[in-house]
């Protein structure tokens, strides 16, 4: 049997959501939680490999159990994750899936937000969860964002978008949209994709301030798009105000 579970979680204190032998992870995390609940060792999957500090909104992982192992209505699964999980991390819905259902090659695509606290004195209640980006930007810095952002829209080669030294080859993604908007002193940059290289929300963020300080145009953007490396590109913001936001299937 194989149940998906829709999991929510705040990474500041995880490393990242892949088992590691000696670190707390949010696959480690679930995994206890679940033999608990099912009273056997449970293999989860989950549909990405989201790193250190970086969190999620929608993150999505199946659990295979044997066939006598679910004695819990799908509807209760949730609940009953939550009295053996720690409070930053919940399940907040399963359902059965086929056994032949993968949650990683299965996505039709996902959804990244990151968020940006532009405000000059840091918020202490945002700590962990924003990148507190306290250089000048332009008054009009969300609109000349939105236009460089428009260039990554379709099916493009983001190499100069993927970590110095990634194994990845093919580095062709097709992003749905691509969206900057502002609430107060919160930027949020709105990405979605069939796929993501390593780091590529958080270059393409760190790319997208140059635009918003009016050091970059939709041109210079198309430009280091088609120089296929990542020295063209931006600084790597950090992962703190990175969040997987929904899965679509």
């Amino acid at each position: 049997m194989k149940i998906l579970l829709r999991i929510k979680y705040l990474g500041t204190s995880f490393c990242g959501w892949q088992y590691q032998p000696n670190a707390r992870t949010v696959q480690n995390t679930l995994t206890e939680a679940a033999e608990k609940m099912f009273g056997e060792r449970c293999n989860i999957t989950g549909c990405s490999r989201t790193d250190s500090g970086v969190h999620a909104n929608d993150f999505c992982a199946t659990v295979e159990l044997s066939s006598m192992a679910n004695k819990i209505p799908l509807d209760r699964i949730p609940t009953a994750f939550s009295k053996h999980l720690p409070s930053d991390v919940a399940v907040v819905a399963a359902a059965a899936v086929s056994d032949n259902f993968h949650p990683r090659y299965d996505v039709k695509y996902k959804e990244y937000i990151y968020k940006i606290h532009v405000g000059s004195v840091s918020d202490p209640f945002l700590y962990g969860r924003v990148w507190h980006y306290d250089r000048r930007l332009c008054e009009n810095a969300v609109a000349l964002m939105n236009e460089c952002a428009s260039a990554l829209v379709g099916k493009h080669n983001f190499a100069s978008f993927m970590a110095a030294g990634s194994k990845i080859e093919d580095t062709v993604r097709d992003v749905k949209y691509c969206t900057v908007c502002r609430d107060g002193d919160i930027i949020t940059v709105k990405i979605a994709a069939d796929g993501f290289l390593y780091n590529m929300v958080r270059i393409i963020t760190g790319t997208l301030v140059l635009a918003g300080a009016g050091k970059l145009d939709k041109d210079g953007m198309k430009n280091i798009l088609a120089a296929k490396n990542r020295a063209a590109a931006g600084l790597t913001a950090p992962p703190d105000g990175l969040y997987l936001n929904k899965v679509e299937y």
